[in-house]
């Protein structure tokens, strides 16, 4: 993953007419996002607030260049909303939609990895780059252009961490929420990496959650592969095991995936941590 492929131009929006759609298709055009046109295959035709809709992505093809493709489609229609996208070769698919059924993400998963293209999400805020390009729903009026790179498994508490550092002046030049479901597509590794490798970040948040093992393959990442600081917070510090939390992909369903035991390991991977988001704030330099 690289910065272009999220500073990609020209963005379109599957679901575009829907309720989600419209409402941050808004929201994306007045932060600055460039959306070309949309999908929505009983709207064809249509046009909404001058943005063309089409039946499918291949019309829409022959008129326009597709960087970047935004999902807000219903749960039943996510999987084949995400395979029309992969088999157009978009290169970036940001899925906002939640409660995609786990059989469908498993399939979804298989085809993305044998394709050209990436996927963030399913459930899933998507991609701010501050003063560059709005791809979800993360609001834009909490950012600030800068240089600090956040990756998190919760949609609010990006929102917390990214407008606790604005509002202590500190700029953000990424802020990506992968999504909180079990099985998903870009993870915590393929951010680090992006963050790590651009000379214009020079500090990292990361934002995880109970449940699973992502924090732990991402702490020793971070150990061997990552230079630049780290700073990190589990959220679920006093979640009962065996209990979802939020949702699916938040189920504590041994004691090392716990929130206790996941800071542990990422303070000996020589992560910053911290317990709650407001002393991750405060923690950044």
């Amino acid at each position: 993953m690289d910065n272009a492929l999220l500073a990609g131009k020209n963005v379109i929006v599957q679901g575009i007419t829907g309720s989600q759609g419209s409402f941050h298709t808004r929201a994306m055009v007045a932060a600055g996002t460039n959306i070309v046109a949309g999908t929505s295959p009983n709207k064809a035709g249509q046009n909404f607030e001058g943005i063309p809709v089409y039946q499918s992505i291949a019309d829409l093809q022959q008129d326009f260049r597709v960087d970047a493709s935004v999902i807000f489609v219903p749960a039943a229609f996510a999987k084949g909303a995400i395979l029309e996208a992969i088999n157009a070769k978009v290169p970036l698919i940001v899925c906002i939609t939640e409660g995609v059924p786990i059989h469908d993400m498993l399939y979804v998963k298989q085809q993305t990895e044998k394709s050209s293209s990436r996927l963030i999400g399913p459930n899933s805020p998507g991609v701010l780059l501050p003063g560059v390009n709005k791809l979800g729903i993360v609001p834009a009026s909490m950012g600030l252009p800068g240089t600090v790179g956040i990756v998190s498994r919760s949609g609010t508490l990006t929102y917390e961490a990214m407008a606790g550092l604005t509002e202590r002046g500190i700029g953000q030049k990424y802020v990506i929420g992968i999504g909180g479901d079990p099985i998903r597509g870009t993870g915590f590794i393929d951010c680090l990496r992006l963050f790590n490798e651009d000379p214009e970040v020079d500090q990292i948040l990361m934002i995880g959650e109970i449940g699973g093992t992502d924090e732990q393959q991402a702490a020793r990442y971070i150990k061997e592969s990552v230079s630049k600081p780290v700073y990190g917070y589990i959220a679920g510090h006093h979640a009962p095991e065996g209990v979802q939390l939020g949702h699916a992909g938040a189920i504590l369903g041994s004691e090392n995936e716990s929130a206790g035991a996941k800071t542990a390991l990422m303070k000996e991977s020589g992560i910053i941590t911290a317990t709650s988001i407001v002393e991750l704030v405060s923690l950044v330099k």
